[in-house]
């Protein structure tokens, strides 16, 4: 029979993990319903109550069509950065990672001492000193201004030489190395199939950073039509609440929704990678 300190310490997690799940739930919930309703629902009933008719279809028509379509246009924009850029990023940082970890060159603990110091740093802190680079090479207000710093990952580095450490033999190196294929091809054949999985988590990492980037889009763009997701929704809650445009805050609810999906979908599809990627090292 088991002790009553042990049911009490396994009731407390069980409290604790449910009332995480409400914080995370409810907030989806509102907006899941707040979707469905009119505008004039949204505004006259409780948050977490149906409207007297469902008007998602229609909700999602308006969306779609306002202002011209550019909501379509942000959510393109936003895969371009997030999905293009987080890409790449998981692939210099698993490039970087695994050389941190297998070879050897001068300064190599120096160099990592300083990517650390980078994963110590938060975003929005180098969001005003990005601003002044780009305006110094003439891209603000472009693409590339919001692109090309999704690019770095300093944490997806740290976890990419984790990965390498945990999944990628020496053995299978030297063996490769000594079959006469050369560092890239070693890489490229051998060590990056083995780190697929660490490859998936620091992708969806950054993939959702970079989707839920808003800052440094805020103080880089100005031009909407290069606008991601979060920033028009903020530009349609800013004119419902200081224009009276009402309409616009039916718009940044439903477009919330739609925003969130892909990111529910990509970890859906890939969940069988990362749960994998998560438990590296656990076990050697």
């Amino acid at each position: 029979m088991k002790s009553p300190s042990v049911l009490l310490s396994k009731a407390g997690v069980t409290a604790m993990l449910g009332l995480a799940t409400l914080y995370t739930l409810l907030p989806l919930t509102w907006l899941l319903l707040s979707s469905t309703k009119s505008r004039e629902d949204l505004f006259g009933t409780n948050g977490f109550a149906l409207g007297d008719e469902i008007h998602l279809t229609e909700n999602l028509g308006h969306l779609f069509t306002a202002d011209d379509g550019v909501y379509l246009r942000w959510l393109l924009n936003t895969v371009l950065y997030a999905g293009v850029g987080a890409l790449l990023a998981s692939v210099f940082g698993v490039a970087a990672g695994y050389a941190f970890d297998k070879l050897a060159f001068p300064g190599k603990e120096r160099l990592f001492s300083l990517v650390l110091l980078g994963v110590m740093v938060p975003g929005t802190a180098m969001a005003i000193p990005l601003y002044l680079l780009a305006a110094k090479v003439g891209l603000v207000n472009t693409f590339w201004g919001v692109f090309i710093p999704g690019l770095v990952f300093p944490f997806g580095v740290y976890l990419a030489r984790v990965f390498s450490a945990s999944y990628v033999p020496d053995e299978v190196l030297e063996a490769a190395r000594m079959d006469g294929a050369g560092e890239f091809r070693t890489f490229c054949r051998i060590a990056f199939p083995m780190i697929a999985p660490g490859f998936v988590t620091i992708f969806l990492f950054q993939f959702t950073q970079i989707w839920n980037s808003f800052f440094l889009p805020l103080v880089m763009l100005s031009d909407q039509d290069l606008y991601p997701v979060n920033l028009g929704l903020y530009v349609w809650y800013s004119s419902a609440l200081t224009q009276g445009h009402p309409e616009d805050y039916l718009l940044a609810v439903v477009g919330s929704l739609v925003a969130v999906a892909p990111l529910i979908a990509i970890f859906l599809m890939l969940q069988r990678f990362w749960k994998s990627g998560m438990t590296a090292g656990a076990v050697k």
